[in-house]
């Protein structure tokens, strides 16, 4: 193994590099030319393009193709630029940890929240302990803001593959169809999942509760349409160009003109879990997971 001054390598490596290296590396990629990422940075393309020029000389690879139009990553700097990216977030979140108010404890959900049990749960929590506060903070990110640092604990409706959160259920939610107002089938009380075949079915691929896997092959709907975030599944929705399946929670926190909500009776129900950073659990874990139980356990979600 290589040494430096009697230090052995790997740790000479990780005291060589810089986070304004992996800072310009990032942006460089993001941004796509030298130029725009000194720009989106506020430096200059020559403070750029030293930073990256130093982290290839401690990595010792080749991280990024130059090209006249574009600068595109090597393979080697495509897993760097990964890595880069959980450090920087790692370093954000540090910062914000830094500065988080004591008194308040930040719930983050990626789509709604708690639904109906969200002020119940607000209010409860306020009588219980005085001087404290639940704020919830939306991010549309697998993890609902605990991999960016974003909240403390995180509503979660999908299992998240990640050996760093701990999860508890907490309760269920039952499926509803959000249709177009226009929609024939607008005119029925509930709904069955075979009500789906041959539509297309709008789903939200990062953070949604809908899969195919939900129907059987012989009332599986037409296909399915990607959509980034619940805006645009409304949307969507109320042109009536698709339908959409979700959890309770959507109807009680996103009523949307044009759009109807209607249960779907023999869809499975949604879980919903509390999740947090597994080396990091927040104080009064115990208490939140208690009063949120109580929430759905009071009412049927």
């Amino acid at each position: 193994m290589r040494e430096m001054h009697g230090v052995p390598a790997p740790y000479a490596l990780r005291m060589d590099i810089r986070l304004r290296q992996l800072q310009s590396l990032v942006a460089v990629v993001d941004q796509g030319t030298f130029t725009d990422a000194a720009i989106a940075l506020g430096t200059s393309q020559a403070s750029v393009s030293r930073n990256v020029a130093a982290l290839e000389g401690v990595l010792g690879v080749r991280v990024l193709v130059r090209s006249p139009r574009q600068v595109t990553p090597t393979v080697a700097g495509a897993r760097v630029v990964r890595h880069a990216r959980r450090v920087l977030e790692e370093v954000e979140a540090l910062g914000r940890s830094a500065l988080a108010d004591e008194r308040q404890l930040r719930i983050g959900y990626s789509w709604a929240a708690l639904g109906r049990h969200t002020t119940a749960v607000q209010n409860q929590w306020a009588a219980t302990y005085p001087g404290a506060e639940l704020v919830f903070v939306q991010s549309r990110t697998r993890t609902a803001g605990l991999s960016e640092g974003l909240a403390e604990v995180a509503v979660l409706r999908r299992e998240v593959a990640d050996v760093r959160i701990e999860e508890v259920l907490v309760g269920h939610e039952r499926r509803v169809a959000a249709l177009a107002a226009t929609d024939p089938l607008a005119r029925r009380r509930r709904l069955h999942l075979a009500d789906f075949a041959g539509r297309i079915v709008a789903v939200d691929t990062l953070i949604g509760t809908t899969r195919e896997e939900l129907w059987a092959p012989e009332a599986a709907p037409a296909g399915m349409r990607a959509v980034q975030g619940i805006d645009e599944w409304l949307t969507l929705i109320a042109s009536g160009r698709a339908i959409g399946l979700t959890a309770q929670a959507s109807a009680v926190q996103y009523p949307r003109l044009g759009v109807v909500y209607r249960p779907v009776v023999d869809a499975a129900p949604v879980p919903v879990r509390l999740a947090w950073r597994r080396d990091d659990p927040p104080a009064r874990l115990a208490e939140l997971q208690h009063v949120v139980r109580r929430a759905y356990a009071a009412v049927a979600g």
